[in-house]
């Protein structure tokens, strides 16, 4: 992998090299690792959002459970007790 230079301002530089030294790594290991962190929460928000999405639409738990009747949670009487 060819190497390349990214210009930012002495403080941002000095931020990340103060980060990355408390962590016990260099700047470019730790921004390495920082760009496959975001990368990350970038796809798990997606995943939430479309999760949500599907899970809000009415019917949806009640298809499930008919889909996978042995994999739905055990479902107890309630009623009338204090929580």
């Amino acid at each position: 992998m060819a190497d390349t230079t990214m210009k930012v301002d002495s403080q941002t530089r000095d931020r990340f090299a103060a980060v990355a030294a408390a962590r016990g790594q260099s700047v470019r290991a730790y921004l390495a690792e920082l760009a496959i962190e975001e990368e990350n929460q970038v796809k798990l928000n997606k995943a939430t959002q479309v999760f949500r999405e599907v899970t809000s639409r009415p019917g949806i738990a009640e298809a499930f459970d008919a889909a996978f009747p042995d994999d739905a949670p055990v479902r107890r009487n309630t009623a009338g007790r204090a929580a």
